[in-house]
């Protein structure tokens, strides 16, 4: 067994023994997303397992450790942690829990230190805590590399693409299950090329999203445009299942066709906020400068991304993250980061600019940043934008899952109704600044 190691603080260590003998369990958020950071993960000489617990459990260890009064996703990660470990058939002497720590002043930076504390109070503060994180903390057996940082940059544009073509095919597939099939099988023929060392550069890259789109365009579809909801909202709860309760299968199940931004373009405002740190704030200048270089290198991968869905003709094509961000001048500064900051309101005006007007703001019940930056918005929003149909939902574990349901089946009730309305052009307000390019029209297969 690999001996305990712990530094000056008194912090447990994940050391090179432990990266021999010990399994990391991952959360799960994204799982197209973390399905291939896993296998990335694993190709690093990591044994790695990605949990999938999402039982009511889950919940109730979560609220075991963790007060109630904290964040919702603190509560389901930590939760889902704990339920593994007592549940999930695991040895937590041979175990370590993967999470991850941005620094913001928010969410990633404190779940670390609720987790440790969760363990303490359970006896298993043995269980080592590995945090994924540039430089905030240290481990002899975890490193976050250049060329692993550049794998995973890859995995996210790959996990991007499928999670944005597939959700424009399945609402309307003529053989129910294709969609997810060919996820299936294109998340497997990725992961066989990681192995291979294939797909890791952006010319291979390239070539994989050609063959990416023209399979997913080959899944028969049928029927007319259903209307479309875009999902924003606080990272954990706009992308997981288990912390928005399936709001993507609701909104299947309701006829409609979920629209949800990618992962790469937090992963660029991350970024991004540490750039706007040393204009504002002062500070190192190699720091700047080798932030704004991994910034440059993600926006031009994501921009083979988007050419090449606009090369195709039949997906819509996100804008570029420049794009993103020129739309919050005038509502937002870039000093807003608390939380995901000027992002979420940028997001909702991305996805009215690009034609979908319907959104869920999804939030965790009395997370004040994105209150402020998300449900603060609204109004200003639909000022501006009067046809723009947008309902915050609150997630919480007192919140019931009908409430939050009935409210998203009167925000589709109103769209159903502004759909059927003649709107005046004079009463479309003139953007302020350039709208995002559109993609060309779906060509849709009746069956």
């Amino acid at each position: 067994m690999a001996q305990l190691v712990y530094d000056e603080t008194g912090r447990l260590l994940f050391t090179k023994e432990m990266k021999e003998e010990y399994t990391i369990l991952m959360p799960q958020m994204l799982p197209i997303h973390f399905g291939m950071f896993r296998k990335l993960l694993e190709l690093e000489g990591y044994k790695v397992d990605q949990l999938n617990n999402s039982s009511h459990s889950v919940v109730d260890e979560g609220l075991k450790y963790v007060h109630n009064d904290t964040c919702y996703p603190a509560l389901l990660v930590i939760g889902q942690f704990m339920d593994a470990l007592k549940n999930g058939g695991y040895d937590p002497h041979k175990v370590a829990l993967f999470i991850t720590q941005t620094g913001g002043g928010c969410r990633a930076s404190n779940y670390i230190h609720l987790l440790r504390k969760a363990l303490a109070k359970a006896g298993m503060d043995y269980v080592p805590v590995v945090s994924v994180s540039f430089g905030l903390e240290k481990n002899p057996g975890f490193h976050l590399t250049i060329p692993l940082i550049r794998k995973l940059i890859y995995g996210m544009l790959y996990g991007d693409l499928i999670m944005w073509v597939s959700n424009q095919v399945r609402p309307y597939e003529v053989t129910s299950g294709a969609t997810d099939r060919m996820i299936e099988t294109w998340t497997q023929r990725l992961v066989n090329a990681f192995q291979d060392g294939k797909g890791m550069s952006r010319a291979q890259m390239r070539g994989f999203f050609r063959q990416i789109i023209a399979d997913f365009d080959s899944i028969p579809v049928s029927g007319p445009q259903k209307i479309r909801v875009g999902i924003v909202g606080e990272i954990y709860v706009k992308f997981s299942s288990l912390g928005n309760n399936e709001l993507e299968k609701f909104l299947l199940e309701e006829d409609a066709e979920p629209v949800v931004p990618g992962l790469t373009d937090f992963m660029l405002y991350s970024i991004n906020t540490r750039v706007v740190d040393a204009k504002l704030y002062g500070g190192g200048n190699a720091m700047k400068w080798a932030c704004q270089r991994f910034q440059n290198y993600i926006e031009k991968c994501q921009q083979d991304m988007i050419d090449t869905l606009n090369e195709s003709g039949r997906f819509r094509a996100p804008g570029s993250f420049a794009q993103l961000h020129s739309l919050i001048h005038g509502y937002l500064g870039d000093g807003n980061k608390m939380g995901e900051g000027w992002l979420l309101p940028a997001e909702m005006l991305e996805l009215i600019h690009s034609g979908t007007e319907n959104i869920v703001c999804a939030q965790p019940f009395g997370c004040l940043p994105n209150h402020v930056v998300g449900k603060g918005m609204i109004r200003r929003i639909k000022d501006n934008f009067p046809t723009s149909n947008i309902v915050a939902i609150d997630y919480d574990p007192s919140a019931t899952r009908i409430n939050q349901e009935n409210r998203i089946k009167l925000m589709l009730a109103n769209a159903r109704g502004l759909n059927r309305q003649e709107i005046p052009a004079a009463a479309q307000p003139a953007p302020q600044t350039q709208p995002r390019k559109r993609a060309h029209s779906r060509k849709l297969v009746h069956a």
